[in-house]
């Protein structure tokens, strides 16, 4: 069978007739919107005899594949006399502009489309409109051209055949892809336990376009079990393209390690990892402007040069990507968002897919996408998601950008004044009930303030004057328009925070349950695969994730021998916040007590840092044989790699790490063999109160009778999981675990504690020093 290509006209004339500048107009958040309100209303303007939103599609076969155009003409008006085809453009940019100078990106467009039509209705010559709307001034200006057949099908067959160039290019590439992915077996001899169950769940979800919440225990192989089948899928044509996502570094790493294990086993397959666009900047300092980056200036000159040059590799890594835009002078950023369109799998943040200010609208523009999406490190999706879906916007920085820009911007100036004035009739409010308070109704009257304010601002940002106060500036425009974006969405699942932070005053739009956005997200995508090894309770994950009613759900237990981790409950200890004063001196003895057993390296986990340097003075006078590395707050890269690198396997006395839970050293950190021989997680975990976790708890008390559930006590136990599972990483590893907390002789928090682990409660020290040296010494 021939392949098939797809592309949309609009990528079939971008790729080809693309040239010039990079260049970025500062559009609002609202811009996406206003311009859809406004193709409509124009549209609603027209004549009877005019048909809005018409489908076109053409189909080109050569000897190597089929390649399907196709897209949707704005409008097309038909009378006797033949037809005439309308395009609408919404700009920012003066009308005069395109009198001077046509667009050869928006003409190219038009003329596919008038080729499209005119073949479709058998027309000899028909009349072409290209009609442009500008934003700022409601001018309305039309430009008008008469093709005949002859000279559109010039136009058009050129313009496959420039692109036919490539598309060989990616055919071939995809025989070979598809070739390989056939004869590709598991990479290693044979499937660790519980490995082979979950490749099968995702082969067969992908299949049928499901999805799947999977908790897999450390030392499954994740990465590997979702990875492999889902390129098996790809290779079957079950779906077009695979989006590897994660939270973290880590687990980005892990990725590219399973993609290239699999082409040590023969497997072609072309990956990409996206970079944040501020991380991979050749120029941070400068604007993304032709005028003063030479990496955008001639960018869509080179483009293409580019892409042809780094195709020849598979891995499309942040080296391999900076080192090609270098070589051709691009922009790497806009690189790998080009690459993207040809990867077969793309690494990267959830942001990329989930979040309503960066999403990639290349793909997920419209819902039922072709795509699998692979979430690493799912129960991170909580959290990351009500960021994502929540925006705040503060005082302060505002009024320091008004101040700066006083006597250069009236304009600007007058409009921050009225966000300024709102703001501090907000700080009032706080003054008056407190330092927080929050309404469910959005803040309606201000939004009004805020769309003025992005109309002037992204004036005078395109006009790309350099300032002393231009990169303030933007960065409030940016903040400002991510704010509105935001409100777009505010529904019952949101409320509106007001906080007051000394002269500050944050204004807030909290998304309290993420569930009914992330679900509209998985709608862009046909086949969906959560994973981690903490998704516990399920049901849980599966209602907060947005999950669909019918997705399944698998719990695959640890594969390492279960006698190589020993896990006790101390629970005659209290560690609610009213009694730790009291109790501070029993949890250092008891942690004491596990350390004296065995020389080695151990992480004890708080669930705060202000009671973690509580205990920590309690210990100190415990005197234990051993050095005492203490967690700081705001840890950088090096200070956090510093840190684990103390725990080396050659120590000649205990070392004794304090962290916090849910932190950097809480999760995603692997210290194998005798680098981490036990760990004690202090508490249940519980999030700190405060009035979002507040929030959370009172919508979901009313909405699924578990408030305290869905505030407190699933995340909490999620990150005891995790503190946990630091211990056993692989399957020689051995050691001990000590859960300290009354609340763990409950029914309700030990059933949620994973039943490989068979807690055995403790009493007392002396119990505890036994069974440890009973332990140790077997």
């Amino acid at each position: 069978m021939k392949k098939t290509l797809k592309i949309a006209v609009r990528d079939l004339v971008a790729h080809v007739l693309r040239s010039g500048d990079l260049s970025f107009e500062f559009l609002a958040s609202t811009r996406p919107v206003d311009a859809i309100r406004i193709h409509q209303k124009i549209q609603q303007s027209r004549p009877e005899n005019y048909s809005a939103e018409v489908t076109v599609s053409h189909l080109i076969e050569t000897d190597l594949c089929q390649l399907t155009i196709s897209g949707r003409v704005d409008g097309i008006y038909r009378d006797a006399d033949g037809a005439l085809i309308e395009e609408i453009k919404t700009t920012t940019r003066s009308l005069d502009d395109f009198e001077d100078r046509a667009d050869p990106i928006h003409w190219g467009q038009v003329k596919a489309y008038a080729y499209m039509v005119a073949l479709d209705q058998e027309l000899s010559a028909l009349d072409a409109q290209l009609t442009y709307y500008q934003v700022d001034t409601a001018e309305i200006r039309s430009f008008k051209k008469h093709f005949r057949l002859s000279e559109l099908e010039t136009f058009f067959q050129d313009l496959v055949d420039n692109y036919l160039q490539w598309a060989t290019t990616v055919v071939n590439w995809e025989i070979l892809r598809d070739e390989s992915i056939a004869r590709l077996e598991f990479p290693f001899g044979e499937y660790r336990p519980g490995q082979r169950e979950m490749a099968i769940g995702v082969y067969r979800t992908i299949k049928h376009n499901g999805q799947q919440l999977i908790q897999a225990a450390t030392g499954i192989g994740k990465t590997m079990a979702a990875l492999f089948p889902a390129v098996k899928a790809l290779g079957e044509d079950l779906t077009s393209k695979i989006f590897f996502l994660t939270a973290r570094t880590t687990g980005r790493f892990a990725a590219e390690y399973a993609l290239d294990e699999l082409r040590s086993a023969g497997l072609k397959l072309k990956s990409l990892t996206i970079t944040a666009k501020d991380k991979t900047c050749f120029n941070p300092e400068s604007a993304c402007s032709p005028e003063e980056c030479e990496f955008a200036r001639g960018h869509y000159d080179r483009v293409n040069g580019a892409l042809n040059d780094i195709f020849d590799q598979q891995a499309f890594t942040r080296p391999a990507v900076e080192q090609t835009a270098r070589d051709h002078r691009v922009c790497p950023f806009e690189l790998a968002l080009e690459l993207s369109l040809w990867a077969d799998c793309v690494i990267c943040d959830y942001n990329y897919a989930f979040d309503p200010r960066v999403y990639l609208r290349r793909f997920f523009l419209e819902e039922n996408g072709d795509y699998t999406f692979l979430i690493d490190e799912a129960h991170n999706l909580v959290d990351r998601s009500r960021e994502m879906f929540s925006a705040a916007f503060h005082k302060q920085p505002l009024l320091d950008v008004r101040r700066a820009l006083r006597h250069d911007q009236p304009h600007i100036f007058k409009s921050l004044g009225k966000i300024n004035a709102w703001m501090v009739k907000a700080r009032k409010k706080c003054d008056a009930s407190g330092p927080t308070l929050h309404e469910k109704e959005p803040p309606e009257d201000l939004f009004p303030l805020l769309r003025g304010f992005l109309r002037i601002t992204e004036r005078w940002l395109a006009r790309n004057f350099k300032t002393p106060y231009r990169d303030r500036l933007l960065d409030l425009f940016f903040a400002t328009s991510g704010f509105i974006r935001v409100a777009e969405h505010y529904d019952d699942s949101y409320v509106t925070c007001f906080e007051k932070i000394k002269k500050d005053v944050k204004l807030k739009l909290f998304c309290i349950d993420p569930s009914i956005q992330l679900g509209s997200a998985l709608k862009r995508s046909k086949a969906a695969v959560f994973f981690s090894a903490t998704m516990s309770p399920m049901g849980y994950f599966k209602n907060i994730l947005g999950c669909d009613e019918n997705a399944a759900g698998l719990i695959l237990p640890s594969p390492f021998p279960v006698e190589n981790l020993k896990l006790f409950v101390y629970d005659r200890i209290s560690t609610l916040y009213r009694q730790r004063a009291s109790t501070k001196q029993q949890v250092a003895q008891a942690i004491a007590s596990l350390i004296r057993q065995k020389t080695g390296n151990y992480l004890i986990f708080f669930p705060s840092y202000e009671y973690m340097m509580m205990v920590l003075n309690a210990f100190q006078t415990e005197t234990p044989d051993g050095e005492v590395i203490v967690q700081a707050p705001g840890m950088g890269e090096t200070e956090r790699e510093e840190f684990l690198g103390r725990f080396g396997q050659e120590n000649s006395r205990s070392l004794i790490g304090f962290a916090v839970m849910g932190g950097i050293f809480g999760e995603g950190i692997d210290l194998v063999g005798d680098r981490l021989c036990g760990a004690v997680v202090v508490g249940v975990g519980l999030p700190g109160i405060s009035q979002e976790n507040e929030l959370i708890r009172d919508y979901f008390a009313t909405h699924h009778n578990a408030g305290f559930e869905y505030a407190y006590q699933y995340p909490g136990i999620n990150r005891v999981l995790q503190a946990a599972g630091r211990v056993i990483r692989t399957e020689s590893d051995r050691g001990v675990v000590l859960l300290i907390d009354q609340r763990y002789g409950t029914h309700r928090y030990r059933s949620l504690l994973p039943a490989e682990w068979h807690p055995v409660k403790m009493h007392n020290e002396q119990q505890l020093t036994e069974a440890l040296q009973k332990f140790w010494h077997r």
